[in-house]
C-alpha cells in the first residue's frame, strides 16, 4: 500500500531547538556595511531607472500603482488627445510675473494685467470641468463605473505641460483614445 504523497519521510531526522537557532543567528549589522550600502544604492537606482525607463515608453507593468490600469490609460489618452489652455497656465503665470515687474508705475496697466490674469484662471478652470465631465461620460460609456481618483488623475495631466508629462503621451493631439 502506498502512502499519500504529502506524507512521504523527509528522510532525515527533526533538527533540534539548539539547532533551529543557530541556523537562524547571523548578525544584526552585516560585516560590510559600506558593501551593503552600496548594493542597496545600486538596487534603488536600478529600480529608479526600470520606473523612469516604463513612464517613457508606457509598459504599465513596470509603472507607478498611480498610473497603471486601464481607466488611467483611457484618461491619459482622452486629456493627451486634446488641446487644453491649462497646459500654458504655467508659462502665461511667469509671463505675466515677468510683466508685472517691468509695469510698475501704470496702475491702469497693472489693473488690466490682473483683469487677464484672473480671466485666464477663470477660462483654465471652466475648461477643467468641462473636461472632467467629458472624461466622465466617456469613462462611463467605455467601462460602466468609474475607478475613484481616475477623473481627477486626467484633470491634473491636463494642467501639465505636453512635454512634461510622465507616463509620455501616447496619442497625437486630434486622434482618439486607443482601444
Amino acid at each position: 500500500m502506498q502512502q499519500p504523497a504529502g506524507s512521504q519521510k523527509k528522510g532525515r531526522p527533526t533538527p533540534t531547538r539548539k539547532e533551529q537557532e543557530a541556523a537562524r543567528r547571523r548578525p544584526l549589522v552585516p560585516d560590510d556595511r559600506k558593501a551593503a550600502r552600496q548594493a542597496q544604492r545600486e538596487a534603488a537606482r536600478r529600480a529608479q531607472m526600470e520606473t523612469r525607463i516604463a513612464l517613457e515608453t508606457g509598459d504599465e507593468s513596470r509603472m507607478p500603482v498611480r498610473d497603471r490600469g486601464p481607466q488611467k490609460r483611457f484618461a491619459r489618452d482622452y486629456v493627451d488627445g486634446k488641446w487644453s489652455l491649462g497646459e500654458w497656465l504655467m508659462l502665461i503665470v511667469v509671463a505675466w510675473l515677468i510683466a508685472s515687474f517691468t509695469v510698475t508705475g501704470n496702475f491702469q496697466a497693472q489693473a488690466v494685467m490682473y483683469g487677464v490674469l484672473w480671466a485666464v484662471m477663470g477660462l483654465v478652470l471652466l475648461e477643467a470641468f468641462l473636461r472632467s465631465r467629458g472624461l466622465k461620460k466617456a469613462l462611463l460609456a467605455r467601462f460602466g463605473e468609474i475607478e475613484p481618483g481616475t477623473v481627477w488623475y486626467g484633470v491634473t495631466r491636463q494642467m501639465q505641460l505636453r512635454r512634461l508629462r510622465m507616463p509620455r503621451p501616447q496619442v497625437a493631439r486630434g486622434e482618439e483614445p486607443r482601444r
